[in-house]
C-alpha cells in the first residue's frame, strides 16, 4: 500500500521531533507500507517549496506571497496524492486547522482510503502564550472540529478517547533502537554525579526547578558534587535570558553547563559522561498531567534512569524511574543522589524493559485500527 507521511514544516538534524518523524516513516515501511515523506522547506536563497523525499514537487517562490501560499494552497500535495495513487495519508498536526487544510483533506479523501492526523501533544492550547501564536490558535480552535470530521482517526499519545469529536487511536511515543546506542560505561560516582537533559527547551520542561534544587543543595556546602548538563536550544530568546538569570541569581554557574544543541557522536559522548537523566518537570504549567513523552523513551533506550513529574503509564511503576511532584517546588537533589546510589537496574535491563515501545510496534497499532 502506498502511503504519504505529511508534515507542515522542515527538519533540523539535532531536533528530536525531526528524528522522530524519520523513525516513524521507517517503522511504517517495516510494517509493509510503501511510504514517502512530504515536508515544507525553505532554501538558503529564501525559496519555499514542498518536497517529497527531498524532491521538489512545488516551488512556491520567495517573499510574502510564497509565505502566504504555504498556508492556503495545498493543491500540490493533493495533486501528488492523486497522481501517485496514494492510498493512506498520515499527517502530523501543526495546529493549523483552517478552511484550507479542511479542503485539502476533503480533496484527498476523494481518492485515498484513509487519512489520519497525529496530534503530538494534547491538550495544547495552554502552550500558546505569545499574542501572534494566540491568533493562530484562535483560527485552529474555530475549525479543528470541522477538520476532525473528515479524518478517519486522530492518533494521540494521551489517554483521551475522543479529541475534537473524533475517536482516537492511542499509542505511545516509540523508539528506533537502531538509532540509539546503549550506554557503555558506568562512571565513578563516588565523588560526583552528572545529570543530563536534552530538549528543545520550553518553560514546561521545568529545568528551573532543578536549578533551584541545586541552589538549595549547595547552600549546605556539600563535598559531593552534582552537575547539570543541559543540551538543546531554547524555544525563545526570552526563555534563554530568563533561565540564565535564574542560574546566576542562584549562584550555580559552576554546576549548570549549557552545551547547546548536539547530535550524533557529540551527543553520544556527552551521554557517556553523564549518569542520570532529567525529563520534564513542569508539564503542569501547560495543563498536562498525562503524556507519553519521546524523551523518557529515549533515556530508557540508552539505559538511563531518570526523573519526571507527569503521569506516564509506561514508566510510572518502573524501578529505575524517580517521580517528582507536579508542582513548583525545587527538585530535591539529595533524593536524586540517594535514588541513584541505591539503583540496582542495569542499563541493559532498562533498555530491555521497553522493547514493546519500538516504533514498528506502535505504528502497527495505527494500521490495525484502520485496517
Amino acid at each position: 500500500m502506498k502511503a504519504l507521511f505529511l508534515i507542515f514544516h522542515g527538519f533540523d538534524p539535532s531536533n528530536g521531533i525531526s528524528k522522530k518523524i524519520h523513525y516513524q516513516v521507517k517503522a511504517l515501511k517495516q510494517c509493509g507500507l510503501d511510504v514517502e515523506l512530504c515536508s515544507y522547506d525553505v532554501a538558503l536563497d529564501g525559496r519555499r517549496c514542498w518536497k517529497v523525499d527531498g524532491r521538489i514537487i512545488a516551488d512556491l517562490g520567495t517573499g510574502i506571497r510564497a509565505k502566504l501560499k504555504r498556508h492556503i494552497d495545498y493543491s500540490p500535495i493533493v495533486q501528488y496524492v492523486k497522481e501517485n495513487n496514494i492510498e493512506f495519508v498520515y499527517m502530523r498536526s501543526y495546529h493549523n486547522a483552517n478552511p484550507f487544510t479542511i479542503n485539502m483533506v476533503r480533496s484527498m479523501k476523494r481518492v485515498v482510503a484513509k487519512v489520519v492526523m497525529e496530534i503530538p501533544t494534547y491538550p495544547y492550547d495552554q502552550e500558546y502564550v505569545v499574542l501572534s501564536m494566540k491568533i493562530e490558535l484562535a483560527v485552529d480552535r474555530l475549525f479543528r472540529h470541522s477538520l476532525a470530521k473528515h479524518l478517519d482517526g486522530i492518533v494521540t499519545f494521551s489517554n483521551a478517547l475522543r479529541i475534537f469529536g473524533k475517536n482516537t487511536i492511542r499509542i505511545s511515543n516509540g523508539i528506533d533502537f537502531d538509532a540509539i546506542p546503549l550506554k557503555e560505561h558506568q562512571n565513578d560516582t563516588s565523588k560526583e554525579l552528572h545529570l543530563i537533559a536534552v530538549a528543545e527547551i520550553h518553560d514546561w520542561h521545568g529545568y528551573d526547578r532543578l536549578v533551584r534544587g541545586l541552589a538549595e543543595y549547595y547552600r549546605t556546602n556539600p563535598s559531593y558534587k552534582v552537575y547539570f548538563h543541559l543540551l538543546g536550544y531554547f524555544y525563545s530568546i526570552t526563555g534563554e535570558k530568563e533561565f540564565d538569570q535564574i542560574v546566576r541569581e542562584n549562584d550555580v554557574e559552576s554546576y549548570v553547563i549549557f552545551h547547546g544543541a548536539k547530535s550524533g557522536k557529540e551527543l553520544d559522548e556527552l551521554f557517556e559522561k553523564c549518569d542520570f537523566a532529567i525529563g520534564s518537570l513542569g508539564r503542569h504549567r501547560s495543563g498536562i498531567t498525562y503524556i507519553k513523552t519521546l524523551k523518557n523513551r529515549e533515556y530508557a533506550a540508552r539505559g538511563f534512569s531518570f526523573i519526571y513529574s507527569e503521569t506516564d503509564e509506561d514508566f510510572d511503576a518502573q524501578p529505575y524511574v524517580l517521580k517528582a511532584p507536579a508542582d513548583e517546588s525545587p527538585i530535591d537533589i539529595n533524593r536524586i543522589i540517594d535514588f541513584y546510589s541505591s539503583l540496582k537496574t542495569s542499563p541493559e535491563d532498562i533498555r530491555a524493559s521497553i522493547k514493546h515501545l519500538s516504533w514498528s510496534v506502535q505504528m502497527q497499532k495505527v494500521l490495525d485500527v484502520l485496517y
